[in-house]
């Protein structure tokens, strides 16, 4: 599909909502290959004092409600395991288990919440504590070196299958190793972290046919022209955990092996998966960096919002206003790509550019990454567009999401385009949310200190 009717497509889809004349301008600066501006609120060079509504203070004790009168009571009282260490995710919205094994994904995300909370949010040592229990729950299910971690394990450790075949658990244990390093001052920890990193990048790089099988979407097409010619592709689910992982030891301790790594990885994500026949960011390469063509090369996801916050974040750490401004606008661009205009809240996915489906599912999670990504650009530009489409998404994520108003603490992970409510679910998150909230609680803070005037962090 060429460029210029793929623009047509899309606006007319949305002309007829309130917010086409935003979609319009994105696409127009895409278009002209310009920039888009940081226009900011009022002639005093600060952000309003006001977000959703709220004031900035009645903002954060709102996320201070839901992070500890939510958040945090339902993990203590239901999910986690205080004899053996560990999160016990598999349970319905009151908490009751359905099973108690334990999937390594969601230990080491529990290990980096709690150890962040401990480093940045409150210094309480049961909270220093859940990691640590957790941290020697992984350390009885490391796998041999070179393996990566079986993907689900007993209450008591005991391993449920094999060798997992994707290197995201591992991620997220390196990830939950290098914050509990820095919360317990053992660097032991970011060591191990540095090496599962190292083993990650070999398997990526070298395993035969790793990185084929695309979990996260999937809609009715023929999978085998689907994958048709691919072999270990470039992915940017993979840049964003590798993102995460490797700025967050950097925070900790200086390393150029990291360093190189983080540059190739903003490079990968805003150049070599960046289409310039329409301007986005796709999910999928070959190996090499060439586009593959078939609907799985013309895939744009979630993880794109995801890992350009990440980057947002990256920059300001090296102080690079020329990638920040550049990961702010294509975080503006993939919103208003992925938005649902007639439902409210971000899809998941578009399957295919070419033929313009998408992944309907609500997952919370998308909408954690545009609410993190729009509070950074924010607090550091002032940016109009930035506000609003925080406030959108955070009052769609209190209206669809939140269980309050059926019964329940937590919210609603994963629904249909609708976010209808269903009374059981099988599972409870234990991680994006939190950060999220975790995330812009700080920049909350940093706002209020400064009496809601803009960082300027590249001076």
């Amino acid at each position: 599909m060429k460029r210029r009717k793929f623009f047509r497509d899309i606006t007319g889809t949305v002309l007829a909502s309130g917010l086409a004349s935003s979609f319009l301008i994105s696409c127009v600066d895409a278009e002209n290959k310009e920039s888009t501006p940081n226009v900011l609120i009022n002639s005093g060079n600060k952000p309003t004092n006001k977000l959703a509504g709220m004031s900035l203070t009645s903002l954060r004790d709102k996320y201070k409600s839901d992070l500890f009168e939510e958040f945090l009571p339902f993990m203590n009282e239901h999910i986690i395991d205080h004899e053996l260490g560990g999160f016990m995710c598999v349970a319905d919205r009151d908490g009751t288990l359905i099973n108690t094994n334990k999937r390594i994904w969601y230990q080491g995300r529990g290990v980096w919440v709690y150890s962040f909370l401990y480093n940045n949010i409150e210094k309480k040592p049961e909270y220093l504590e859940i990691a640590r229990k957790t941290v020697e729950f992984l350390e009885r299910t490391t796998p041999v070196k070179g393996k990566l971690w079986t993907p689900w394990f007993t209450k008591d450790a005991k391993p449920i299958g094999s060798e997992d075949d994707e290197i995201y658990s591992d991620l997220h244990v390196a990830q939950g190793y290098t914050q509990y390093a820095a919360a317990s001052g053992d660097m032991s920890y970011w060591d191990k972290a540095k090496d599962i990193w190292r083993k990650c990048v070999d398997i990526y790089d070298n395993r035969p046919g790793y990185g084929i099988d695309a979990h996260f979407y999937q809609v009715q097409i023929d999978e085998k022209k689907r994958y048709e010619g691919v072999s270990n592709p470039r992915i940017i689910g993979h840049w964003m955990d590798f993102m995460t992982l490797v700025t967050q030891m950097l925070e900790v301790k200086e390393d150029a092996d990291l360093e190189k790594f983080a540059a190739l990885a903003v490079d990968s994500v805003l150049n070599k998966h960046l289409n310039p026949e329409y301007d986005l960011i796709t999910e999928y390469l070959n190996k090499n960096f060439t586009r593959i063509d078939s609907p799985q090369g013309r895939e744009v996801t979630g993880h794109t919002l995801e890992v350009l916050w990440m980057i947002l974040y990256e920059a300001v750490r090296k102080k690079d206003k020329e990638i920040f401004d550049k990961a702010a606008k294509y975080l503006r661009r993939h919103i208003e790509l992925l938005y649902d205009y007639v439902y409210g809240g971000s899809f998941q996915g578009l399957m295919d550019v070419d033929t313009y489906e998408f992944d309907m599912t609500k997952a919370l999670w998308v909408q954690d990454e545009i609410l993190a990504g729009c509070m950074y650009v924010y607090e550091h530009t002032g940016a109009l567009w930035a506000k609003e489409w925080y406030e959108r998404v955070y009052n769609f994520v209190q209206d669809k999401a939140s269980l309050k108003k059926h019964g329940f603490k937590m919210w609603n992970i994963y629904a249909d385009r609708k976010m209808t409510f269903e009374p059981h679910t099988k599972r409870i998150g234990n991680y994006h949310h939190p950060r999220e909230l975790m995330l812009n609680l700080l920049s909350i803070e940093r706002m209020i200190k400064n009496n809601g005037a803009l960082s300027n962090p590249f001076n």
